[in-house]
């Protein structure tokens, strides 16, 4: 079974695969699931390509940076909170995971649209 790393979890593919020793039920079963992979990257393709504006790298740049900005607010509030030294508030924890969980989600994000790009599932002009 194989794993794919993204920047926060591991997600893990549960892609058939084929146990009948016959070589022309494998060979059947694998032209099945290509034409069904395939379905999938048009099904992408044209719902993604619709959906997301034409992108360029100043898109890109875009996101970089507001991920980089949630980066920096969630680790500033962290510092904020040691500064007392004091354990911190319930509200403290609270506004620390709002910031973190800003953060995963943008760059997530990110990853989600490069990926994209990568599977050509949006043109990049």
């Amino acid at each position: 079974m194989s794993t794919i790393q993204t920047s926060s979890f591991r997600r893990q593919r549960d892609h058939f695969e084929p146990q009948d020793t016959d070589p022309h039920e494998q060979r059947r079963l694998r032209g099945l699931l290509e034409q069904i992979d395939y379905s999938a990257f048009v099904a992408n393709r044209e719902v993604i390509g619709q959906m997301l504006p034409k992108l360029d790298a100043a898109v890109f740049q875009r996101m970089a940076v507001v991920t980089a900005t949630a980066r920096a607010k969630w680790i500033a509030e962290s510092l904020r909170q040691s500064e007392s030294g004091a354990p911190s508030t319930p509200d403290q924890i609270a506004r620390l995971a709002a910031a973190r969980t800003a953060y995963e989600e943008l760059a997530e994000a990110y990853e989600g649209l490069r990926r994209m790009v990568e599977r050509s599932y949006v043109a990049i002009r």
